[in-house]
């Protein structure tokens, strides 16, 4: 039998992994569903008829946005197919490892492509000066929440 692991929990190292994975697909099954529903907008957009519209600027908003979205589909999925080619190899706690990498930088994606969508719509409805506020304070508000706050805390754990 392995050694507990450092959070105090009786598991081996096998149960650890299978833990994680579960967790991690559970944390996917919520962000999935917003970035599906991102990704869906994004696609009707060129055809709305004020597409037409947009300036160029907006036009690269839009299809930086677009690709971001894409993107962090793509790397959000990923850790369910690679699960689905590894199954019953015994690799286990090298997926859980890869899967949480690809979930980071797809959720990271998504925060910019949530970003680009607030860059594209306000510039488009108010003009520069809303969409630097409110751009700017939604990609804080993401760094704030999503990277500072578990990173202080994670330094503070690591610290004791």
């Amino acid at each position: 039998m392995d050694e507990p692991a450092a959070s105090g929990r009786d598991e081996t190292d096998v149960e650890r992994a299978d833990r994680n994975l579960n967790e991690l697909l559970g944390e996917l099954r919520v962000a999935l569903p917003g970035v599906q529903v991102l990704f869906a907008f994004l696609l009707i957009v060129p055809f709305n008829s004020r597409f037409a519209d947009v300036s160029a600027f907006q036009e690269d908003v839009y299809f930086a946005t677009l690709i971001c979205t894409a993107l962090a589909s793509a790397l959000l999925i990923a850790p369910s197919m690679h699960h689905r080619l590894e199954f019953r190899h015994g690799d286990k706690a090298h997926l859980v490892t890869v899967a949480n990498r690809l979930t980071i930088a797809g959720l990271t994606l998504i925060a910019v492509g949530m970003t680009g969508v607030m860059v594209l719509i306000t510039d488009f409805l108010f003009g520069t000066v809303a969409t630097v506020v409110a751009s700017a304070g939604l990609a804080l508000s993401f760094a704030w929440l999503w990277y500072l706050m578990p990173l202080r805390r994670l330094r503070r754990i690591e610290r004791r």
